[in-house]
């Protein structure tokens, strides 16, 4: 979450609340536009819970999926330094092989697959290095006990990893629906226009301003937080980030150095394939 472009849009926002309070605020009557104070308060209370629980329905949900998508980076991030494990069970062309293809296929995460999340345009393509795992794993004919033990923890493997992978973007395109904004601007826009039939002349400007700016900082506040937590995967604070894949990597390599094992990569070091 960009912190300097939503206080900007909070502060302009709140800014153009007030103006307009204190502009209609000049022509109002002396005690504002109700004759019955406790009549309007109870009328605004109605407004103000049903926009909260609507807002607490869509923060929880909103916040499900991007705790979701977290989680499941770092499930995938994790099984995939499992498999790098179990691959070296195997026999020692098919161990090279699949480590090869299985750090190609965390480098495509982080340097492929998270910038098109990032931008909304992942959709269901699915990860090549995925299908080229699939495929060498086929070759695979376990000779010894340590071999097929591998060989069937390799499928269960796979299977969590697929799972974390469609957890992770699963809140790429966002999880909120069309309708649940539209009803949120809608309710937003009836509170300020309710709110402007509070304007008293008989009032300081600056108790007015208060009045109109508090509600519109929290308002708009909370619509900014529901459409962070919609679209987890951004570069700012907060946004969801392959940090986990990049620390798998970097163990990776390092414990693949510690044992001299001796990997040739089929990728570049963005994990785009090798010709």
């Amino acid at each position: 979450m960009n912190i300097v472009w939503s206080a900007l849009i909070v502060v302009v926002t709140t800014g153009l609340a007030v103006a307009v309070m204190l502009l209609v605020r000049r022509r109002a009557p002396e005690g504002s536009r109700f004759k019955d104070g406790d009549r309007a308060s109870g009328v605004f209370g109605v407004l103000a819970t049903g926009f909260s629980v609507l807002l607490g329905f869509v923060v929880f949900l909103a916040f499900e999926s991007y705790d979701q998508s977290r989680s499941g980076a770092e499930t995938e991030a994790l099984v995939l330094s499992q498999q790098v494990e179990t691959a070296q069970f195997l026999s020692a062309p098919v161990a090279r092989t699949l480590t090869g293809e299985l750090v190609c296929y965390g480098r495509s995460v982080v340097h492929l697959e998270w910038p098109r999340m990032e931008s909304g345009v992942q959709g269901d393509a699915i990860n090549p290095w995925g299908v080229r795992l699939f495929r060498t794993f086929k070759t695979v004919r376990p000779q010894t006990p340590s071999e097929e033990a591998a060989y069937g923890k390799w499928f269960d493997q796979t299977s969590d990893r697929e799972a974390a992978r469609i957890e992770r973007i699963h809140g790429a395109t966002g999880v909120v629906p069309t309708p649940l904004w539209l009803v949120l601007a809608l309710i937003s826009g009836v509170v300020f226009l309710f709110m402007l039939f509070f304007a008293d002349s008989g009032e300081g400007a600056a108790t007015q301003a208060v009045l109109m700016g508090s509600v519109a900082v929290v308002v708009v506040s909370m619509l900014l937080l529901v459409a962070f937590l919609n679209r987890p995967f951004q570069d700012g604070v907060g946004g969801v980030r392959p940090v986990a894949m990049e620390r798998t990597l970097r163990i990776v390599d390092q414990a693949l150095l510690a044992v001299g094992g001796q990997v040739k990569l089929p990728c570049d070091a963005s994990g785009n394939p090798i010709s």
